[in-house]
This record gives structure tokens, C-alpha cells and sequence, in this order.
């Protein structure tokens, strides 16, 4: 505490050659450089003792006008935080260290004086016995010498300091008696003065100056016990108590005097909270209130008292750290245990916030004496906080899931009175979202969740928030999952399902609804309540300006990576719509396949020519997205390019399928019937449909570049029985107009101009293009 404060004290005033050559630095950016002059030249004025930091400061002013001048107390302002966190940071670094080293050293000042006081005892013993011993005592005569002195100094009238010698004992005993510290303390430091005078100039014996001595160490030890025993009087208060510490501290016992204020601080402090209970208050709020402002205030106190009567002495100051830290922990076990236990073991996340808040509130108090200790109150809420966390995200994963359990899966405004997001897109009908009823429920619990977690930031807790948010909509995701039919056979391979019972979407429509939920949580809602969320805490601390000034979508790289797994997980849904749908597509009911090498290689052995048309596989196909899409064109108001890739990724399904069945391909490249002119002519005309009917809608250009590769290995296996594709295919003319014929057929559209195809329109065109481009490779 003591570094942190004399670290603002240099950097308020500088001082010192640190302070004056970032003085200089910055006086040098009004007043211009001084050519051809050495850097150690220009410093040596800041290195005098007898450096006036104001006059310089003046000398340069006078020549800055008004915008240099704030530039430059801009910049001490900069230099004075950074000091002071540079200095706190190195301080918290050692600590321990500093604890244990100022302890030993303020043990060896208690030893050195006791030695002192030992070896001034034993030096005047041997003073004494040395100046009792006569060496004419062994002469003839010496007895009647020794008894002549005797007699001379009985009958001579004793000396002024002989009297007050005599005196001294029974004056000190009034003093300490009548509790006259002051004169008592005055009148020890006089006779220290005068038994030195007296032992230099001889004029005490030495049995009269043992006696002195004696006297004086007797009635330092009784006022010193006197002092002590007043500063562990209860009725001791403010004055009186730091007048007792500095009167013990003058007697040169300052370790001892420092550790009774300390100790008569927790005392009275131990006294107030006898009469705060946790059942006498309403609940934990109220009762953490009262006991931090009964221990802050103490701590306060404490600190206030023992600068006030010791300075910033090292040692001192760091027992005072160590007894405010032992204060504060002692603090938070209390209000762990009476307050946040049972919130955070009830999910309260808001009382338990509410009662970090106060604490941490009453405790940054202290931080204008120079005392942090806020990281200790920190790390003993911290655990019980993020059990808070969990039980709070847990309520809402299972309250989710036993809506979703009577869901029927449609669409619809909040219900009246429900919370909503705070903020509203333009991409999104109205005002408010369209949902279904588990969804807006779930919205609504984490809309009110952020708002808990928010007083919470200071701990440092938005990592585990966001993480335990995304394991809470995964969960949401698969629920939806379940919600397909014929997903419960792979419910097992979904990692934390848990069995969760949910209502089967039936009709297409209520399947598209679990994807607009998914989708609009994932892309609206949950990052726009995540926002509330500081980036500061979110990026590990980021500056006033950059916060102030926020991208609206990718703030910072953590929400963009956080983004992304929500994404992901609505990804898992989609794609198991898609699965779902291209297997009802390509399997029949008993287990057949709708699409297989036999519809093919079977076309050259029938005797008649087919009716030319589509596959009934890849109608149904088209004729399924075309129906989704209109559905989807009410629910997906705004988010037009998730539908728009949803219709794509099904298409995307079939094909693939098709592209990667290995029986399907080795029939019709190592089959013991070979694909006839008929069956790649049908081969050619699907895949044409699918192009003419996806391009531009359902149809990727990866996905385009499979139809052109699978076209290719088809065209590739025909010419492997010495036949040339072209000789069997007809004109690409052929494949469009029936293609589109049967487009129009299914969506209900006239075709143009007496049922001729549009030749300039573009899908034609690339269309044409794609074949020609096919059959020539195929030619090749």
C-alpha cells in the first residue's frame, strides 16, 4: 500500500531524473529541439540536488501557447496513471517477498534494541565495579584513606544533580500516575541527556549512575506497559488511541505500537458485528451492506490512524496490507456463507450479483488510500458466482426443454407482455421476432440472464458466460434435432441430448420453423443480448474509444469466433433436415431406392421409346424445393440467404449421394449390362433439369462442377463400349426444352411465347454452355 502510495505522490509531482527527463521529453515537444547539443548535456540540469521541478516547468510554459500546454498535462497525467499501475503491478509481484523481508527486518530492529539496552546495562555494571576497585587499597594506610573519603563525602552537602538523581524515580512515578504521558515522555528523554552528561563528566559515582540508569529503564518499561494496556481499552477511541501509539513509538518500541492500533481497530470492529445476524436482515443484500460498511469503515480507519502516526515506513505499511487482507477475507467467508452460499446454490444469479456489487463497491473505497483489495474478494466469490452461473443456465436448459415438449412447432409473435430484445432489426417483420413458443422462451430467459451477469464483468467471468450460453443452445439445437422425424434413431449419436421427449414436427412447414428458430436465435437475438456483455471484459481489455465506438456484427475477435459456433450448431440442425429429407427422397418406405443404376441400364432393353421427362426421383426433388422455398418465403423474412443455402445444401445431399454411392457406379462402369444409348440419354436429361431448375436458386457452383464431373464419368463409362456419346445424344436444345417444359409443369408457370423457351435467357445459356462443354470432353 505504501509503494502504491508514495508511486502517485512522484508521479503527481516529479521529481528525481525519471520524472524530469519525461518532463524534458515533453517540454522539448513545444519548445523544439536544441540543435547540437548531446542528450547527456541536456540531462545533467535534471540531475542537480538542487533541481526545482516548478521553476522549470515555468521556464518552459512561458514559451508554449494554450494547446502545447494541455498536450503536455495530458502527457504527465499519462506518465502519473501509468507510474502508479507500473508500481502496483511490481509491488503485487513481490509481495510475499515484501511481507516476509519487512517482518524479519522489523524482528531484528525489536532484537538490536534489546541488545542495546543489555549491553548499556552491562557496560555500566562494569563501569561501576571498575570504579569501585582501589588500587592504593593494597597499600599501607589505605584503609584509613578509604575511610577518611567516606567521611568526606558524608559530611560534604550533595551536589544539585546528586539531588535530582535522588528525586527522579519519585517525580516519574507522579507523572505515570497521574497519566502525564507527554511530561513523562519529556522528562525521560531530559535524564537520557543528563545520565550521558553525568557518565562523560564524572559527576555522578557509578553507583549513582547505575541507579540513575536503572530508574530510567524501569519507568520506560511502566509507561510503555501503561500505553499498552490503554490502547486494548475498548473505551479507547480515535485521539487517544493514536496518542498512545505515537507515545510508544517515541519510546522507541514502534513494532509494538504499530501491531496495538491494529489490533484495537479489529477489536472494536469484532464488537460492531456482533449485533449484524444474517436473520436479522431481509436478505443477503442487506446483510452484506452492514457488514461491509462495518469492515471497510474499519479498514479505513486503520489505515488513516496508522499513516497519520507512522508514515510510509516499508514496515509498517506492510502490516497494515497483510492485517486489511486477513480483514477482507474474513469478510468474504462471512458473506460466502451467509449470503452467496444459498443463492448460488438456489441459481439466485441476480442476489448473488447484487451482493458481489455492494462488496466490491464498498471495497474500491479503500482504493483512494492507496488499498486494493478487491482481488481478494474476487477470488473467494468467485466460485460461488460461477456455481450461480451454472444452476441459472441449467434452469434455462430444462425449462427449454419442457416447453419444447408441448411445442407444436409454429411460428408467432411474443406473447403479450413478454420481454423481447432490447433493440430491433430492419431485417425482421415489425418489431418483434416470430418464434415458436419454446424459442421465445428461451430468448426471454437469456434476454434476462445478460442482464443478470452484468454486474458480475468485474470477476472476469464473460469467457465462462458465453461458453456456458453456447452449451445451453447446443442443447436447444438438439432438441430441434429430435424434433425431425426419423432423427431418433441417431438421438444417440447427439452429444448431450439426455433423451430430452419433444413434440414431432410433422408437416414441412413445422420443420422449417425449427430452422427459423435456430436461425434467428443464432444470428439476431443471442448476439445482440451478448452485446450487453462490455467487449472490455469480453477481449481481456480494450481502450475508452474503441468501446464507445462498436462494430455493430464483429466487434472483437472472441464474439466473431463465439458467432461462429452458434452457426456451427445451427449448421448440425440443417444439415440433419437435409439428410432427413434426401433420404425420404431416395429410399422408399420398404427400404428400396428410388435411384439406382437399374432405372438406367433397364431403359435399352424395353422395346418401345420412353416418354421423355425427368426421373420421377429428381421431380419430386424440384417440386419439394420449390414448395419449401414458398414457405420459406414468409418465415425467413430478412434472412433470405439462410433459406436461399438451406434449398441448396438438400440439393447439395442428393447429389452428393449420388456422386459418392460406389454400387451405383460400379454397376453402371463394371455392371455385367453396359449403359445404353437410352440410359445415358435419361442420365443426361436429369442432370440437365437439375442444372436448369437450381441454377441460381438451388444449385451451388460446387455442386454444379459434381453434376458436370458425374455427367463426365457416365458419358466416360458409355464410350468405354466403343460407342461415341454424341452419336446417341441429341442437341442440347432437346434436354432444355424438356427440362423446362417440366419446370414450368411443376411450379405452375406458362412458358413463354407459345411454349418456346426464352433462348436469351441466361439460365439457358449457361445451361447450353455446360453441356456443350460436357459432351465435348465426353467426345474427347
Amino acid at each position: 500500500m505504501a509503494s502504491a502510495k508514495s508511486s502517485r505522490s512522484r508521479a503527481s509531482v516529479p521529481s528525481g531524473p525519471a520524472a524530469a527527463a519525461g518532463l524534458y521529453q515533453a517540454a522539448n515537444v513545444a519548445a523544439g529541439q536544441e540543435s547540437g547539443v548531446q542528450l547527456a548535456d541536456k540531462l545533467k540540469i535534471f540531475k542537480t540536488d538542487n533541481f526545482d521541478p516548478d521553476a522549470y516547468v515555468q521556464s518552459k510554459c512561458q514559451t508554449m501557447n494554450e494547446k502545447e500546454i494541455r498536450h503536455l498535462c495530458s502527457y504527465l497525467q499519462d506518465l502519473k496513471k501509468a507510474s502508479a499501475e507500473e508500481m502496483r503491478k511490481s509491488v503485487y509481484a513481490n509481495y510475499a517477498a515484501f511481507i516476509r523481508t519487512s517482518k524479519e527486518i522489523s524482528d531484528l530492529e525489536r532484537e538490536l534494541l534489546s541488545i542495546r539496552n543489555l549491553l548499556s546495562a552491562q557496560a555500566a555494571l562494569i563501569h561501576g565495579l571498575a570504579e569501585g576497585v582501589h588500587i592504593d587499597s593494597l597499600s599501607p594506610g589505605s584503609e584509613s584513606s578509604a575511610e577518611d573519603d567516606v567521611s568526606n563525602v558524608e559530611d560534604r552537602e550533595p551536589t544539585e544533580i546528586e539531588k535530582w538523581s535522588a528525586e527522579f524515580p519519585d517525580m516519574l512515578d507522579v507523572l505515570l500516575a497521574e497519566r502525564r504521558v507527554d511530561e513523562a515522555l519529556d522528562a525521560l528523554d531530559e535524564s537520557e541527556c543528563i545520565a550521558a552528561e553525568a557518565k562523560q563528566n564524572q559527576s555522578l559515582s557509578a553507583a549513582q549512575l547505575l541507579s540513575l540508569q536503572t530508574a530510567i529503564s524501569d519507568h520506560r518499561q511502566k509507561l510503555a506497559d501503561q500505553l499498552a494496556e490503554a490502547a486494548c481499552q475498548s473505551s479507547t477511541r480515535g485521539f487517544e488511541l493514536r496518542a498512545a501509539a505515537s507515545a510508544l513509538k517515541r519510546l522507541g518500541d514502534g513494532p509494538r505500537a504499530h501491531t496495538l492500533l491494529l489490533n484495537a481497530h479489529n477489536q472494536r470492529l469484532q464488537y460492531n458485528m456482533q449485533i449484524i445476524h444474517p436473520i436479522s436482515t431481509s436478505y443477503g443484500g442487506a446483510y452484506t451492506v452492514a457488514l461491509s460498511q462495518q469492515v471497510f469503515s474499519a479498514i479505513a480507519q486503520a489505515v488513516n490512524d496508522s499513516l497519520e502516526v507512522f508514515g510510509n515506513e516499508s514496515a509498517y505499511a506492510s502490516e497494515l496490507v497483510r492485517w486489511s487482507r486477513k480483514q477482507a477475507e474474513a469478510f468474504a467467508h462471512l458473506v460466502k456463507r451467509h449470503a452467496l452460499a444459498s443463492s448460488a446454490a438456489a441459481g439466485g444469479l441476480r442476489a448473488a450479483a447484487e451482493c458481489v456489487q455492494i462488496a466490491i463497491g464498498h471495497c474500491s473505497l479503500l482504493e483512494a488510500h492507496g488499498l486494493s483489495l478487491s482481488s481478494v474478494l474476487l477470488k473467494h466469490f468467485r466460485p460461488s458466482v460461477e456455481q450461480a452461473l451454472d444452476a441459472n443456465l441449467k434452469r434455462i436448459e430444462e425449462s427449454t426443454a419442457a416447453l419444447a415438449a408441448a411445442d407444436d412447432w409454429v411460428l408467432m409473435f411474443p406473447p403479450s407482455g413478454a420481454r423481447i430484445s432490447g433493440r430491433t432489426s430492419a431485417t425482421t417483420v415489425g418489431v418483434q421476432p416470430k418464434l415458436s413458443s419454446s424459442a421465445h422462451h428461451f430468448n426471454s430467459m437469456v434476454q434476462d440472464f445478460f442482464e443478470d451477469v452484468g454486474p458480475l464483468l468485474a470477476m472476469q467471468l464473460g469467457g465462462s458466460t458465453m461458453d456456458g450460453l453456447l452449451k445451453v443452445f447446443n442443447s436447444y439445437i438438439n432438441l430441434l434435432i429430435n424434433a425431425l422425424p426419423g432423427s431418433m434413431e441417431d438421438e444417440a449419436n447427439l452429444e448431450g441430448s439426455g433423451n430430452k421427449i419433444v413434440r414431432i414436427a410433422e408437416t414441412e412447414a413445422q420443420q422449417l420453423a425449427l430452422l427459423a428458430n435456430a436461425s434467428l436465435l443464432a444470428e439476431e437475438l443471442l448476439p445482440r443480448a451478448a452485446m450487453k456483455l462490455s467487449s472490455m471484459y469480453l477481449a481481456g481489455g480494450i481502450d475508452d474509444s474503441r468501446r464507445k465506438t462498436p462494430d455493430r456484427h464483429n466487434r472483437i475477435p472472441e464474439q466473431r469466433e463465439w458467432k461462429r459456433k452458434l452457426h456451427r450448431s445451427v449448421d448440425r440442425l440443417r444439415d440433419s433436415f437435409c439428410r432427413q429429407h434426401a433420404l425420404d427422397l431416395i429410399f422408399t418406405e420398404d427400404g428400396d431406392t428410388h435411384l439406382s443404376a437399374e432405372m438406367y441400364i433397364s431403359m435399352d432393353g424395353n422395346v418401345e421409346e420412353p416418354e421423355w421427362a425427368p426421373s420421377p426421383i429428381f421431380q419430386e426433388l424440384y417440386a419439394k424445393l420449390n414448395q419449401m422455398a414458398s414457405v420459406a418465403a414468409d418465415m425467413f423474412v430478412g434472412r433470405e440467404r439462410f433459406a436461399t443455402l438451406l434449398m441448396m445444401r438438400l440439393t447439395e445431399t442428393v447429389i452428393l449421394w449420388l456422386s459418392e454411392d460406389q454400387s451405383f457406379w460400379e454397376d453402371i462402369e463394371e455392371g455385367p449390362r453396359p449403359l445404353g444409348p437410352l440410359g445415358l440419354q435419361q442420365f443426361y436429361l436429369d442432370m440437365q433439369f437439375v442444372i436448369l431448375f437450381g441454377q441460381g436458386r438451388f444449385l451451388s457452383r460446387h455442386v454444379h462442377q459434381v453434376i458436370i464431373d458425374i455427367i463426365e464419368r457416365a458419358m466416360a463409362a458409355f464410350s468405354a463400349t466403343g460407342m461415341n456419346p454424341d452419336s446417341v445424344l441429341p442437341s442440347d436444345d432437346w434436354f432444355i426444352d424438356i427440362a423446362q417444359e417440366t419446370i414450368s409443369r411443376i411450379s405452375g408457370k406458362a412458358r413463354l411465347a407459345n411454349g418456346d423457351r426464352e433462348l436469351s435467357s441466361p439460365t439457358a445459356s449457361v445451361s447450353a454452355q455446360s453441356m456443350s462443354s460436357v459432351r465435348s470432353h465426353g467426345s474427347n
